[in-house]
């Protein structure tokens, strides 16, 4: 299956364009925000130490492929449960200006430019809470974005997530639903992302590009010819 002309297709466009879908972490930035994030929340007092010993664990078995995301998501919200957005917002701003935004790829930043030039519709699909992801892509200039829903209840988070997880195939389902709504008429897509977890994503869009792959999608991106991506940053301590 892949993202052709039948399948992106909505008869509402009148003007058709291609559909540019990015991963964001070490993808479009040099690191992970959500470990960024859980490491800054604890350095605040907003979450226990043993969070990060739990959620390096976790990060190992993503690495491997074998995360349980539902699991993850409990452990790392729950520093969040009774607060609002507005409550995480100053957190979230100064996490943004001072973590997220030096982590930012020079070519991830050319690359959106490229399609921006273009007239192409910039997507950001990530496995990270969209109370990360939606500010860092406001900084990257990017409108779109499918992320992990948190759910709330009386204008405060509840620690739970709601509806489908944008992780492995639950982001091509998202997709699936994302591209129902919309106004547009696209030729293909491009797809770009750094994991073997993205796969499924990868191999629906037209164009596939492994940026700075981990070992399984590298292996995958040269069996099937697709184009690797090699992106660099001069901050090491974020790696």
């Amino acid at each position: 299956m892949s993202f052709t002309t039948q399948t992106i297709t909505n008869t509402k466009a009148a003007m058709p364009t291609y559909l540019a879908i990015f991963d964001l972490d070490e993808t479009l930035i040099a690191a992970d925000s959500a470990s960024l994030w859980n490491n800054f929340i604890v350095t605040k007092g907003l979450a226990p130490v043993s969070l990060l010993t739990q959620e390096q664990a976790m990060m190992a078995a993503y690495t491997k492929g074998t995360l349980d995301m539902d699991s993850y998501m409990t452990a790392t919200l729950a520093p969040l449960k009774g607060k609002s957005p507005q409550q995480i917002k100053p957190l979230v701003d100064e996490f943004i200006t001072d973590i997220i935004t030096p982590a930012i790829y020079q070519q991830a930043l050319e690359r959106i430019e490229w399609h921006r030039k273009r007239g192409d519709h910039i997507l950001i699909i990530s496995a990270t809470s969209e109370h990360l992801v939606k500010p860092i892509a406001t900084i990257l200039g990017i409108n779109d974005v499918i992320a992990i829903n948190l759910e709330q209840n009386h204008g405060v988070y509840t620690g739970e997530t709601t509806g489908i997880l944008s992780f492995k195939e639950g982001k091509v389902e998202r997709l699936k639903i994302w591209l129902q709504q919309q106004d547009h008429n696209y030729k293909g897509s491009y797809g770009y992302s750094d994991s073997a977890n993205d796969l499924p994503l990868l191999n629906v869009v037209n164009k596939p590009f492994a940026v700075n792959p981990d070992p399984t999608l590298a292996m995958h991106a040269q069996m099937k010819d697709w184009t690797i991506m090699d992106w660099r940053h001069d901050n090491n301590i974020l790696r």
